[in-house]
């Protein structure tokens, strides 16, 4: 898929959000998009786990972790996990960890920042509600796509 969020900006002015300029990209996978899937967690990533052991079929979990940057959410196993399941990439509103690995892996990855430290595991949080940051709202079944120039989320498939 050669996904160029600049592109898809110029030829759909006025269906596209775009999220505030705030996210890294620390994937194997530069430029990524899909449906998207959505998890509301803070501080701890019981949800994470689960949602990337599920089938992801091509799609984009996008991780409200409240903006922490007090520890990480996802690292270089859960990362593993998406590849393996089908999963696109990840977009942490939070931290990840294990940086170095999951640039070799063929996923994408957007986070606000790299984090040593893991989270709590206390099965808390809430799955495919609508989650709100970076200026925009991230609705399950709706789609985003991600490249080097930033983030877009549209309400149909753009490619």
């Amino acid at each position: 898929m050669n996904i160029q969020t600049a592109d898809l900006c110029d030829a759909n002015e006025g269906r596209v959000r775009i999220v505030m300029p705030m996210f890294r990209s620390y994937g194997g996978r530069r430029a990524f998009g899909g449906p998207i899937a959505t998890l509301k967690v803070f501080e701890d990533n019981s949800l994470v786990r689960s949602a990337l052991e599920s089938p992801g079929e091509g799609r984009v979990l996008v991780v409200d972790g409240g903006g922490s940057l007090r520890c990480a959410l996802v690292g270089d196993q859960l990362a593993l996990l998406g590849v393996k399941n089908g999963w696109a990439g990840v977009i942490v509103y939070g931290c990840i960890r294990d940086s170095k690995a999951i640039g070799t892996m063929d996923i994408g990855a957007f986070a606000l920042a790299t984090h040593p430290l893991k989270s709590i595991k206390k099965g808390v949080g809430e799955r495919d509600i609508p989650v709100t940051f970076g200026g925009v709202t991230f609705v399950p079944g709706h789609y985003v796509y991600a490249d080097e120039d930033g983030v877009i989320v549209s309400e149909q498939a753009l490619l």
